[in-house]
């Protein structure tokens, strides 16, 4: 699925998220652990209406794409990460 594609239901739900080696292992919605297979795609935009009078970092979001599944449950999610809350959260899901 190429970046961008307008395919999907959108969530923005927030969610927990275990890292390891810094990419997302699996992530906890609704109650259900979804292991992550494998990524797909991992991008990073600046947040929104940040200047650079602000500081010399600007904070940032994080985007993965991965293939990931609970019992009876697999698809491809999109997960973002806000650098300058540190929190996650489910932007769409392709199942």
């Amino acid at each position: 699925m190429p970046r961008g594609s307008v395919v999907g239901r959108y969530y923005g739900t927030e969610v927990t998220v275990v890292r390891d080696a810094g990419r997302p292992a699996r992530f906890t919605w609704n109650g259900r652990v979804y292991g992550v297979r494998r990524i797909m795609d991992h991008w990073v935009t600046p947040q929104e209406g940040w200047r650079a009078s602000r500081g010399p970092l600007a904070p940032r979001s994080e985007h993965w794409r991965l293939e990931a599944g609970a019992a009876g449950s697999e698809g491809v999610y999109e997960l973002r990460h806000d650098t300058a809350t540190g929190t996650w959260s489910l932007s769409r899901v392709w199942g």
